[in-house]
């Protein structure tokens, strides 16, 4: 029986459901809401928990160096099936510790934690987040969304506030230039996103 690491429980067993659910809906309407603060320039850019690779293609396909970062097996195959793009480097690793990504010594002008930092438990999350914002560069951004609602059976899902959320990052050098919120794409009626962005402010 295969390991699985902590917050991705129920994700490869549906793997080939995520996949239809996911590449249905195009990044650029996925991420309408906080695509300005995009870099607009070819940059390097961080997915962590990419899953099926349709954000870490929708950046490459804007010219942009991509990092992918998935943990299930069975997503990140199909990842790198549907996706083979030369821009797009694969990394199998995951929060709290990505000691791979760290292990590769760079910072990403934008780091992407799209629905995942909500399977992450409090200290999981704090820990994350000492690992996370030194891969932010000085002047780089941060975007980070959180599902609420019910959890889907299966699934380790937390309820995470904007506002703690917000509160940690601060104390790592993070400041908020984006919060919104809105209703679910996927998931019914009963399923709403926080989207936060911050900007590394901390110069070291």
């Amino acid at each position: 029986m295969t390991t699985r690491v902590s917050g991705t429980e129920g994700y490869g067993e549906t793997a080939a459901e995520r996949v239809r659910q996911y590449e249905s809906i195009p990044f650029a309407h996925v991420h309408r809401h906080w695509v300005h603060v995009f870099p607009t320039t070819p940059s390097h850019v961080i997915d962590i928990g990419a899953g099926t690779g349709r954000d870490a293609a929708g950046f490459a396909d804007l010219g942009h160096t991509v990092t992918a970062v998935e943990p299930t097996p069975e997503l990140r195959s199909e990842a790198q099936r549907l996706h083979p793009h030369p821009a797009i480097t694969w990394i199998d690793d995951a929060l709290p510790d990505l000691d791979r990504v760290h292990a590769l010594g760079q910072r990403y002008d934008l780091v992407m934690l799209t629905a995942v930092w909500m399977h992450l438990d409090l200290a999981q999350r704090e820990r994350a987040m000492t690992r996370v914002a030194p891969l932010v560069r000085p002047g780089g951004t941060m975007a980070l969304s959180l599902r609420h609602g019910p959890v889907p059976a299966g699934r380790r899902m937390f309820d995470v506030s904007a506002q703690e959320t917000c509160a940690l990052a601060g104390r790592h050098g993070l400041t908020v230039i984006h919060e919104s919120r809105g209703a679910a794409v996927l998931g019914g009626p009963d399923v709403w996103w926080d989207r936060l962005a911050f900007r590394q402010t901390n110069g070291r």
